[in-house]
């Protein structure tokens, strides 16, 4: 009997010895869902920039400038004098609207009451588009930008106001800069 121990705990003790052996996936992804994504993703931006340059060809009185960001606006408002936009940390007050490229109110600057914002330091709930743009402005402007929907409210929209991939248009007006010490 004393022998039957002796083996049996040598066998536990070879096998509690092994090194662990990485066990295999049960099912593996070739990364094609991740792939027809992106592609997906190209074409959806694809047609958004193009409704985008159907309505600034349709109005060539307006001068759209490009944005490096990836959006469009035009000055309704510009400031001639050269003041100074507003920079990290900076508190702004502004109002802004939002419409689909139609035209139709989505949010109206009414509703959204004049807003105010530390430039890069909030979480306020603005769209990407609004946050670069407001970078760009002077005080006193007021600028109709032109987002596509990457930019805006993107795969989520906005609950029965916007739907999910919905390029809009947004006017901006900026009333104040308090800059930061």
């Amino acid at each position: 009997m004393h022998k039957l121990l002796i083996i049996l705990f040598s066998i536990l003790l070879f096998q509690g010895c092994k090194s662990p052996e990485a066990r295999q996936p049960l099912q593996q992804n070739s990364g094609t869902f991740i792939d027809a994504s992106i592609e997906r993703n190209k074409k959806l931006v694809e047609a958004e920039e193009a409704q985008i340059a159907a309505i600034m060809t349709s109005n060539p009185a307006q001068q759209y400038i490009t944005s490096d960001n990836g959006f469009w606006y035009f000055y309704k408002t510009k400031d001639t004098i050269g003041g100074a936009s507003p920079q990290f940390g900076d508190r702004i007050q502004f109002t802004y609207d939002v419409s689909d490229l139609d035209g139709n109110m989505i949010i109206s600057e009414k509703e959204n009451g004049i807003q105010e914002y530390y430039v890069d330091q909030t979480n306020q709930e603005l769209i990407t588009g609004i946050r670069q743009g407001l970078k760009l402005m002077k005080e006193g402007e007021k600028v109709t930008f032109l987002f596509p929907s990457h930019k805006a409210y993107g795969y989520y929209g906005i609950i029965d106001k916007i739907g999910a991939n919905i390029p809009v248009k947004s006017t901006v007006t900026l009333k104040l800069i308090d800059k930061t010490q």
